[in-house]
């Protein structure tokens, strides 16, 4: 054996050991609980590499998984952390309309129960889209629907989380897409386990004023969703949140609940960099 044929063999044998070795964990203040969704991995990474991905790079939770999921989930050390749509409803189809009470509300009260006996602190729903029922009744609908499970939900220590989403660009004609409509549903509820998913991203659209919304009215917030704007992508100077200051309000009113990415990355953009960029930010 040559002396080149050695050093070659030796460069060759290194570089493999480096690409067998585990990646290095990112350590993360954890004043910030943070969580994901598929999206931001983009189209093709499998699953259980996005779990293995997120565990590494600090993640605590992961919304949106179904039950046939969580215990991939939990192979990581990840809280299923929002029961994705379906017992509460879709964004178009909710609880703002009669015929769908009898309906949503035995699925909410199944859900609560499966969501207490695995570790999942939140389900997720709806208003559902305006139609012809005007924002009066919409909202009087809601409480008298969320009125009937938040019994069980406190019970249960499981939060019922009502997303604000924009009727602007997005959801047209969906019911919630201002913080003072959602507002006066929570309170007229007044349970502390109903609460606002106030996701970042639609309420710039709509009312704007971020931080002030979020400490006018944090006691009626559980959970938040990050995106960039506009276009839902990165959430980092390439658009016109500051995602750093958004964070640190939080933090500094005691927030203990899940704030969640939820953005596709940009064109070209690796989503595990964007991801661990995204993480830094607001790792405040």
């Amino acid at each position: 054996m040559t002396r080149r044929d050695l050093l070659g063999g030796l460069a060759v044998a290194a570089t493999s050991a480096m690409a067998q070795a585990p990646a290095v964990p990112v350590h993360r203040t954890g004043r910030m609980k943070q969580g994901v969704t598929r999206g931001v991995f983009g189209r093709n990474m499998p699953f259980e590499d996005q779990c293995r991905e997120a565990a590494r790079l600090g993640c605590k939770g992961f919304d949106l998984i179904g039950p046939g999921d969580w215990p991939m989930l939990k192979k990581y050390g990840l809280t299923p952390s929002m029961y994705p749509p379906g017992p509460g409803g879709t964004i178009p189809e909710a609880l703002n309309r009669k015929e769908n009470h009898e309906r949503l509300v035995t699925s909410l009260l199944a859900a609560i129960d499966e969501a207490a006996a695995n570790g999942v602190p939140n389900i997720i729903t709806f208003s559902g889209n305006r139609k012809t029922t005007d924002d009066r009744e919409g909202a009087d609908n809601c409480v008298a629907a969320l009125n009937r499970v938040k019994a069980k939900a406190e019970d249960k220590g499981v939060t019922i989380c009502m997303e604000y989403l924009n009727s602007k660009v997005n959801h047209k004609d969906y019911m919630f897409d201002h913080i003072t409509w959602g507002v006066d549903v929570m309170k007229r509820v007044n349970s502390p386990r109903v609460k606002i998913l106030f996701d970042i991203y639609h309420v710039q659209i709509m009312d704007g004023d971020i931080v002030r919304n979020i400490r006018d009215n944090f006691q009626w917030i559980g959970h938040f969703h990050t995106g960039g704007n506009p276009g839902r992508h990165d959430i980092d100077e390439s658009q016109e949140l500051n995602y750093r200051f958004i964070a640190k309000a939080i933090a500094d009113l005691g927030f203990t609940g899940y704030l969640t990415h939820e953005y596709s990355p940009d064109q070209g953009h690796d989503p595990v960099a964007t991801l661990d960029k995204a993480m830094g930010i607001v790792d405040v």
